[in-house]
């Protein structure tokens, strides 16, 4: 496989899952095609939790084995999980967001992406952002 776009696609569908049990099927599919992915739940006060937002991110990542302890994987994971979360920035910034993270990593390929519910209450806007960095 090795493709950023099917990376990325991966990373999508962890962040969409509905339950752990979806999040363990989609990880046994993807195994099968070289891919590695980790999800988790995230959510806060958009602007004061991007720092929790990106350590979650790789803290994810390095619990499911898709990175190492190196400053390079880590920072791959990190630089993504920055694009995922600016990338939806204009409907968060100043509101709560709740949702999932997806990670996932095929070869020098790793993408994030954040799925979250955005704004206050029953009262919420939808929000998806992906990020990719080549390790």
């Amino acid at each position: 496989m090795g493709s950023s776009k099917l990376t990325a696609r991966a990373a999508l569908q962890m962040a969409l899952s509905a339950d752990r049990d979806e999040e363990a099927a989609l990880k046994s599919a993807f195994a099968k095609e070289e891919l590695q992915c980790a999800a988790v739940d995230f959510g806060g006060e958009y602007t004061s939790s991007i720092m929790k937002l990106v350590e979650r991110t790789v803290v994810a990542a390095k619990r499911e084995g898709l990175i190492g302890e190196t400053h390079h994987e880590e920072g791959a994971v990190a630089g993504a999980a920055r694009e995922a979360a600016a990338q939806i920035s204009g409907k968060a910034l100043g509101f709560n967001i709740g949702g999932k993270i997806g990670v996932a990593r095929s070869r020098q390929h790793v993408a994030v992406a954040v799925f979250f519910g955005v704004g206050l209450l029953h009262l919420n806007e939808v929000a998806v952002g992906l990020g990719h960095r080549a390790i």
